[in-house]
């Protein structure tokens, strides 16, 4: 099986490494190989020995696709646990192209000094990248659905108290159902 998939020009490097650190590491870990165009920002993931895994071809797809939203690479490697899952929510879908509505619901999500966004991620344990017009998550599959809807509240306009106080309550709850 074979994806292909294009990154921001900016992120390329940071997919290959320093002297293709990265590249290869993801390749050593999934024996999958990854080709990156490095003009273009396309990259083609190739599963010819189709590995064991049949879902392995999909997670090294987010794992590029995150470190192409903004991930470093220890954080997108996570996504190699089957615990874990990834979401983009595209600004555009709520706000349309116009540059400061995308601005403003950036600023709604990172919040005072980087305030809303790293309560978000100590409250459920999860990665946020806000990168270019998209906001992307990667968190424990339990906790996903938590992180997602409370970043949608913040981006059709919920009060930054009301959506921690949502958080707070859906992980307290999540907790006790599952023992943590």
């Amino acid at each position: 099986m074979i994806r292909y998939i294009k990154i921001p020009m900016e992120r390329v490097a940071v997919l290959i490494g320093h002297k293709g650190e990265t590249k290869r590491s993801i390749e050593e870990k999934t024996k999958i190989k990854i080709d990156v165009d490095s003009k273009q920002g396309e990259v083609t993931i190739n599963d010819m020995d189709a590995t064991d895994d049949p879902l392995l071809i999909f997670k090294v797809e987010n794992i590029v696709r995150a470190i192409g939203r903004g991930f470093n690479p220890t954080q997108a490697m996570t996504l190699l646990d089957d615990e874990m899952d990834f979401y983009i929510f595209d600004i555009h879908d709520y706000v349309g192209k116009k540059q400061t509505h995308v601005r403003r619901l950036k600023g709604r999500v990172i919040g005072k000094n980087g305030k809303t966004k790293r309560l978000l991620e100590e409250l459920t344990d999860s990665y946020i990248s806000i990168y270019g017009h998209t906001i992307s998550i990667i968190a424990n599959v339990i906790d996903i659905d938590i992180v997602k809807k409370a970043v949608d509240k913040l981006l059709t306009g919920s009060k930054h108290a009301t959506v921690y106080r949502f958080v707070e309550t859906s992980m307290k709850k999540i907790r006790l159902e599952h023992g943590f």
